[in-house]
């Protein structure tokens, strides 16, 4: 039995970049931890209603994963540019360290949201081999509406070279992401449903499958 943590700058982006190797993960008794960077709070601006909805619609997924437990750091959304890059690194270490994961799922690198470079970098930093030796495989995943509109520069470019098959859990997937009812719209919006199967049809295709979650294998220590 693994055991799996997917770090997530927002909620949503576990689902968008690994909702499907995450349910393949849960089909094979493996023990999967969720820990998610940022959070709406009213000393933020939000209205409690939208706080509240989002802490139903977070208990709403961890259910629908089994997710052994849910950590939030509790940084503010789409400030993670602010924070110090030694708290990011300090509070992801404690986590990672308590769990003793072997496999961690991480943001892509150039994805063109601050708060997902920032935690890519602070990840990173935190899950150094020589402090974490436990960890044995690391995967960079993409995510819908931040990976594409990266600028279209060499260094900046996502070439997956880890594939998931996930035929079998595309539909729990979707109805997933449906319970974060205002990050779904209609398409062309890059977060639609019709978008979502296009993209695992597409990564599908590459690795021979119907449908597919595509990586990039940062590190794996066999």
């Amino acid at each position: 039995m693994g055991k799996i943590i997917v770090i997530a700058p927002h909620p949503d982006d576990e689902t968008l970049g690994c909702g499907g190797s995450l349910l393949k993960h849960k089909e094979h008794h493996d023990e999967i931890y969720w820990l998610i960077v940022t959070s709406m709070k009213e000393e933020d601006g939000w209205e409690t209603s939208e706080v509240e909805k989002r802490r139903d619609e977070l208990n709403e997924v961890s259910n629908a994963y089994g997710f052994k437990k849910i950590f939030n750091l509790d940084f503010p959304t789409t400030k993670l540019d602010l924070i110090p890059i030694n708290a990011l690194v300090t509070s992801i270490s404690k986590v990672v360290d308590d769990i003793k994961p072997n496999t961690i799922y991480i943001p892509n690198r150039s994805d063109i949201h601050s708060d997902h470079r920032k935690t890519f970098e602070s990840a990173m930093s935190a899950c150094k081999s020589f402090r974490m030796d436990f960890i044995k495989k690391i995967l960079m995943y993409e995510c819908l509406s931040e990976t594409e509109f990266a600028s279209s520069l060499q260094e900046n470019a996502f070439s997956p070279n880890y594939f998931v098959d996930i035929s079998k859990y595309l539909e729990e997937k979707i109805n997933i992401l449906k319970v974060f009812k205002s990050e779904l719209r209609e398409f062309p919006f890059p977060r639609s449903e019709i978008n979502i199967r296009a993209l695992a049809s597409y990564r599908g295709a590459t690795a021979n499958v119907k449908a597919a979650e595509a990586f990039v294998l940062i590190k794996e220590i066999a």
